[in-house]
Order: structure tokens, then sequence, then C-alpha cells
């Protein structure tokens, strides 16, 4: 059986007039910023399917070794607490591996109903259109627009206890603070007895780390300047992209990996009729990865309402997902 059924994201105009105040208080700000939700516009996703790929994007072969080979062992460990569930992600890309989880989670009973997530319409087409035909008889309910205010809609026409997916390192997006935020926010979304599956990256070798978004085919360099390119495109600006020099950073001390990109000289922006000034050298903070040590990982569930259930971790000790139950 095939179902696919999607929630509208907010029409052009009322997105775009959220894109044009976000872009011009972050750039603003000091120090200037962009939010990397924006990153994900058809190129940009491309882009980042390309990145994931990468030889030196070791996260998604991790985490896929998990999801090929622990997909029965995080489905068994769900199934000795509720008989069956309903699947929720939060920013579901194309799904290549939580397809692995999905397929066991079927076979075992546990459910048919997956609703993915994502602020991307591009995916949620991607999905509704060739899931189905992947699995067939899962019901793919397609929720396109912001994590939360879909994570609530999910919750109103779910009638089982729920599965909520954060996979792929998104958490290390957030900077330590946030993350308890974001995931204190998640809870109060969920029910009592309700799981959160969560990928973490863990601290190693910082030049393993620091390769991953510095890789040698400039994928992630134009990962970030395509921001600036969907900028000039939707909101009327003229950054010139190869005046910016993509510089990411990494951290052993805080785990923390963040990427610039760095103004080459002086320089003059107009955003949708605002004039932004750049200084030689000044950084623009693009996006940060977070990495964690596995107690600092037992530490966020227990400060965001969550009892940890089991970690799930790849045979070289990289990355692990981690199982939460909400309180």
């Amino acid at each position: 059986m095939r179902t696919v059924t999607a929630i509208m994201a907010p029409p052009a105009s009322k997105a775009r007039q959220a894109f044009l105040r976000d872009v011009l208080e972050g750039l603003q700000g000091h120090p200037k910023r962009l939010q990397s939700k924006y990153f994900y516009d058809a190129t940009g996703d491309a882009l980042f399917q390309q990145i994931m790929h990468c030889a030196e994007y070791y996260l998604t072969r991790c985490e896929m070794e998990i999801l090929e080979t622990q997909s029965a062992a995080i489905v068994a460990t769900i199934r000795a607490v509720v008989p069956q569930a309903d699947l929720v992600e939060l920013g579901a890309g194309d799904a290549s591996k939580s397809v692995h989880l999905l397929r066991e989670w079927m076979r075992a009973g546990m459910g048919h109903r997956y609703y993915p997530i994502d602020i991307s319409g591009n995916i949620i087409r991607h999905l509704q259109n060739k899931l189905p035909d992947v699995l067939p008889g899962l019901e793919v309910h397609g929720l396109n627009g912001e994590y939360m205010e879909m994570l609530a809609q999910s919750g109103q026409t779910a009638g089982k206890p729920r599965l909520v997916m954060f996979m792929g390192s998104s958490i290390g997006n957030f900077t330590p603070e946030e993350a308890t935020g974001f995931l204190s926010e998640v809870r109060r979304q969920l029910r009592p007895g309700d799981f959160l599956l969560t990928g973490f990256d863990l601290q190693k070798n910082p030049r393993l780390i620091l390769d991953a978004y510095n890789d040698k085919q400039g994928l992630t360099r134009n990962f970030n300047l395509n921001l600036l390119t969907r900028i000039n495109r939707e909101l009327d600006a003229d950054f010139l992209t190869q005046q910016f020099l993509h510089y990411p950073t990494y951290d052993p001390g805080t785990g923390a990996c963040k990427s610039y990109l760095i103004s080459l000289r002086d320089q003059a922006v107009h955003i949708g009729g605002t004039v932004v000034r750049f200084r030689k050298d000044e950084p623009i903070y693009m996006e940060i990865s977070q990495k964690y040590t596995p107690e600092g990982i037992l530490q966020l569930a227990a400060s965001c309402g969550f009892t940890p259930i089991r970690n799930f971790t790849d045979e070289k000790g990289w990355f692990t997902d981690a199982l939460w139950q909400a309180k």
C-alpha cells in the first residue's frame, strides 16, 4: 500500500520574509553568523549527499555500519518495552541509513507508519515518491517544516508510542548548551515512555575530525559558499563568493568543530535593499559540529529528562546511536 500525505510548508512569501530577517539579523550581529538550517536548498541537498559519500567524511559510514548490523538489536530493545510504535525522524534526509531500521521495524511487526520531518520540501517529495516502493506497506506521512512544530503535529496524529530519530550527528549542529535546550524541547513534545534515538559523533584523533570538514574535493567549502549563492538568488543580494575563504577549525579540548567564511577584502554586500559591510579577514560563523564523550552523552540525557537505555556503537568506536526513553 502506498500512502503519501504531506503537510505543506509556509507560503513562499512568508518563508522569504523569515529567511531575509534571519540573514540580516545574523550578518548585522557581532560576530556575524548565518543559520545552518538555510544550507539546504536543492543545490545544498545535492552537495550534502556528495559530502556524506566522500572519503574524509567518516560519519556516514560509521552510522551506516551501525544501522546495517544493529538495527535488529535496536528494534528488539524497544520491542521488549512496547509491542508497537510509530517512527518519527527529524531531518530525515534521503533515509538511506534509516531504511535499514524501517525494514527491521516492519519485519518485527512494530508498525508501518513513518513520519519524516524535514525543512527541505525536496527531501520530503523524494521520500514520498521513492520510499513506499523500497518498503511496500510503509505509510509515509511527510511533514515539511520546522522540527518542533512538525513533531507536535506527529503527536496529534500518532496514536501509538513514538520512536523519534535524530540521526547523522545532527545534534552536533548545536553547542552543548543549545543541544540541552533543543533536546529538552523535544522531551516536552513527547509522552512518558516514548523513545529517542540520537546520533553522536565521538571525540577522536583531531586530524580525522578536521579532515571530515575540509575534504580534498572542496565539497564542504562549496556547501558553505552555496548559502551565499542562495542568498543572492532568493534575497536579491550580490555576494561575490570568490571573495570568501572557507575555514574550518577543531578544538579537541571542547570537542567543537566550527566552520567560518572569511572575507578576503573590505567589501559591501547588498541584501534585499540593505547594505552589509565586511572588513578584510572578518569571519562569518557558519556552523558547528560538536563532538561528544560517552560521559557527556549520559549527562545530556539526564539533564533533558531522558533515561539512557543503550548505546549502539560502530566497530571503530567513532560514532554512537544512543537510545533514550522519556521519563
